[in-house]
C-alpha cells in the first residue's frame, strides 16, 4: 500500500511540475524542424529539373549552372543537428548559398526570352517561388516552437524539472549579417552612384 501511495504521489508530482508540457513542446520543435527539412528537400528536388530546362536554352551560362549544382551538392552533404548551434549555422549557410545560386540562375534566365516563355520553365519557377514561401512559413513555425520551448524550460517551476531531466534552451535560427540588415537601404532615383560604392 505504501508503495502504491509513493507511486501515486510521484505521478501527481510529475504532472504538476511541467514534465509532460516539456515533452509536448520538445516534440513540437522536432515536428516543426521536420517540416523545415521537408520544404528544403522540396526545393532541392526542383533544382535538377530547373537546371536541365535552363541548360537547353542557355548552355553558355555554364558557370551559373555549375554553381547551382554545386550548392545543391553541398546542401546534400550536411547532416544537420538542430540542437547543435554550429551544425545549425553550417546548415543555414549552405541553404543561404543555395538560395543565392538559385537567384543568380533566375537573373540569368531574364536574358533569354525563349526560356522565359517555356512552359516547363514557368511551371518550375512558380513551384520554386511557392517552395520558397513554404520554407519561410516552416522556418517561422520552427522559430515559434523553439521560442515556446525555450520560454517553458526557463519558467519557474518547470525550469526545475528541466534541470533535473537535462533540458536546456534550443538554438534558434540566426541571421549572419544582422548588423547589415538592420540598416535602412539607400535608394537614389537620381544620379548614378559614385564610383566605389
Amino acid at each position: 500500500m505504501k508503495r502504491l501511495l509513493l507511486i501515486l504521489s510521484v505521478a501527481l508530482g510529475l504532472t504538476g511540475c511541467g514534465y509532460n508540457d516539456i515533452q509536448v513542446a520538445d516534440e513540437s520543435t522536432k515536428s516543426a524542424w521536420s517540416e523545415v527539412l521537408n520544404q528544403y528537400q522540396r526545393r532541392s528536388d526542383l533544382i535538377p529539373n530547373l537546371v536541365n530546362t535552363v541548360k537547353g536554352y542557355a548552355a553558355q551560362e555554364k558557370d551559373v549552372l555549375i554553381q547551382v549544382t554545386e550548392a545543391r551538392s553541398r546542401v546534400g552533404q550536411i547532416k544537420v543537428d538542430p540542437s547543435n548551434p554550429e551544425s545549425l549555422k553550417q546548415f543555414e549557410s549552405a541553404q543561404r548559398d543555395m538560395g543565392s545560386a538559385l537567384s543568380r540562375l533566375l537573373v540569368v534566365s531574364e536574358n533569354y526570352p525563349q526560356l522565359k516563355s517555356d512552359q516547363n520553365f514557368r511551371e518550375l519557377q512558380a513551384q520554386l517561388e511557392g517552395t520558397e514561401n513554404r520554407i519561410t512559413v516552416a522556418r517561422k513555425r520552427y522559430i515559434d516552437a523553439i521560442q515556446a520551448f525555450n520560454v517553458m524550460v526557463r519558467q519557474f517551476p518547470v525550469n526545475l524539472t528541466a534541470m533535473v531531466f537535462g533540458y536546456k534552451d534550443k538554438p534558434q535560427f540566426a541571421v549572419e549579417n544582422e548588423r547589415e540588415i538592420s540598416k535602412a537601404p539607400t535608394v537614389n532615383f537620381g544620379a548614378p552612384a559614385p564610383a566605389g560604392k
